[in-house]
């Protein structure tokens, strides 16, 4: 018999989710975990239901891009955490904060090999490389403690992936809730005032200075502009860094440091300072290559360990990004709020990198260009959720974002496909008052087009723009290039739009770019979600590649 005023270790685990300020849970029940659903209608968290694991933890990870929030989901035991490894795997690689709550087989049981069900020999090994930290919890006293480190890491250093597992015996018991509390959590860590002082006398110094942002820099985005129009510095942003400029920012190079003007600005700066990028070579799309710094590199980062990967730092700082920015604009004396001037060195400079840059663009870039025009005309502050696909690729080189979090994809990183339709269900229950793009092609789409029905049921009016060039065209083409014959990218193609109406969706394939504008205003005020199907091979995509 229950002691009275006592709960089982489930339901006061989603009371101190509660407490730490989560507002969703993404996944779908299972025999293992119906424990974790029980105190669920005595909290504020909403639970969302996707139609596959992975679905749940790109779910997870948009929702967390777009919030600045941990995405968590509660996953089965088993199957359901190897379905949510990739997503896993994307949000570790792009340092995307999720916290992933599993059950496990009875503690008695772990690790016996007796065929149970679910059974895996050890599901934390399984998970180890796609997490900061898996932790099985073995008693409930432990887990005011083991959610602190979670949250602790999501608050205060680089964000990725907790996977917390329960055995099935531990979640059914009973604890005393005296001892469940929310933890005060640290703060971000603030920089050594020797290193700011050093790092100011060298900006004032410097004669050409660029700077470099990534993702870890998209909180800082007020002090970063006035950072750089002090010290009148063009601007390269990488694709989680989108935004941080606004939009024709006269400062702003443009993205990918592989094409060789941009490559030969970061060469012939005489100071660079870098914040919140690992260099990746996914920014470097297609053609990455090592980077010259002919002048001295200033590197920020919340991870102590990117300071010194990749490419060394001649003044490493160790950091949270905005309170770096905000010590560097207090040593410098920088105004926040002043107007950019469009004839100054740094953005004749900036000027003249971005005009010899469109002349390396591939041919798809300025036509995917002209279709996001279209796209912002109707929806100018529209999040896009990208998938791994050509219109996305195109956009990294050339969009311009309205605001920080407001664009992102699977390109970087991991690369995964099937990404786009799930982050982009994440990315609407996180902004729910702003228009969701998802770009997404036909063969991504089929990873993961069950989630259409995640998206109805959840009554989430997102835009699905489908770019369908009848196979993984991207793949071919690079099989093409070097003379490999193409073999199982021309694959059969359902009619996505009959299926997207069979989910409940609105479906429309636009067969100008009046009809697209028009889908694009029927879509933005429709209650549900909108599937608009591009097709590559239609007249009017061919007259806009002719520009």
């Amino acid at each position: 018999m229950a002691t009275p005023g006592m709960a089982t270790c489930g339901e006061w685990l989603v009371q101190l989710l509660d407490a730490y300020g989560v507002e969703l849970v993404f996944g779908i029940p299972g025999v293992h975990t119906v424990e974790l659903y029980r105190g669920l209608p005595q909290t504020r968290i909403r639970h969302v239901t996707p139609r596959h694991e992975q679905g749940a933890g790109f779910m997870a990870d948009g929702y967390a891009r777009v919030s600045g929030k941990p995405g968590v989901c509660f996953i089965v035991t088993g199957p359901g955490m190897t379905n949510i490894l990739t997503a896993m795997g994307q949000a570790y690689a792009d340092s995307i904060p999720m916290l992933v709550i599993s059950a496990v087989n009875r503690t008695e049981q772990l690790g016996m090999g007796d065929g149970r069900l679910h059974e895996l020999p050890s599901q934390r090994n399984v998970v180890a490389g796609v997490s900061a930290f898996s932790h099985t919890l073995l008693s409930p006293d432990q887990l005011p403690q083991v959610l602190a480190r979670a949250f602790a890491l999501f608050a205060s250093a680089r964000p990725r992936p907790v996977h917390i597992e329960i055995p099935i015996d531990v979640i059914t018991a009973r604890v005393d809730p005296v001892i469940v509390a929310r933890r005060a959590l640290p703060k971000r860590p603030a920089p050594q005032a020797a290193d700011i002082a050093l790092a100011a006398e060298w900006l004032k110094a410097a004669k050409a200075p660029l700077l470099i942002l990534g993702g870890g820099a998209a909180d800082a985005a007020a002090g970063i502009r006035a950072l750089a129009e002090h010290l009148d510095a063009p601007v390269i942003n990488t694709v989680n860094a989108k935004g941080i400029l606004p939009p024709a920012h006269p400062l702003r190079i443009g993205e990918n440091m592989a094409f060789p003007p941009v490559h030969a600005a970061i060469a012939q700066s005489d100071l660079v300072l870098a914040i919140g990028t690992e260099f990746g070579e996914t920014e470097m799309y297609p053609e990455p290559k090592p980077l010259q710094f002919g002048g001295k590199l200033i590197r920020i980062d919340i991870d102590p360990e990117q300071l010194v990967r990749a490419v060394a730092a001649d003044l490493p700082i160790l950091s949270d990004a905005a309170l770096a920015v905000t010590a560097l604009n207090e040593a410098l004396h920088v105004a926040l709020g002043s107007t950019p001037k469009i004839d100054s060195p740094g953005a004749k400079r900036a000027a003249a990198v971005r005009a010899a840059t469109i002349q390396h663009w591939w041919p798809a870039v300025s036509l995917h260009q002209r279709i996001a025009k279209v796209v912002l005309e109707v929806l100018p502050d529209a999040i896009i959720a990208g998938d791994s696909t050509e219109p996305v690729y195109a956009l990294n080189q050339c969009y311009e974002s309205p605001r920080p979090r407001s664009y992102f994809n699977s390109s970087t990183g991991y690369g995964t496909l099937g990404y786009g339709l799930p982050a982009g269900i994440g990315a609407k229950l996180a902004a729910p008052d702003r228009p969701v793009v998802v770009l997404i092609g036909d063969g991504g789409l089929q990873f993961t087009i069950a989630e259409l029905a995640s998206a109805v049921e959840a009554e989430l009016p997102l835009i699905v723009l489908l770019w369908n060039n009848d196979g993984y065209g991207e793949i071919k083409t690079y099989m093409v290039d070097r003379q490999i014959q193409p073999i199982g990218v021309d694959i059969y193609t359902p009619d996505f739009l009959t299926i997207a109406i069979g989910f409940g969706c609105g479906a429309m394939r636009p067969s100008s770019v009046v009809e697209l504008t028009s889908a694009l205003r029927r879509a933005a005020t429709a209650r549900i979600p909108t599937v608009i199907e591009i097709r590559a091979d239609a007249p009017y995509i061919a007259a806009l590649a002719q520009g």
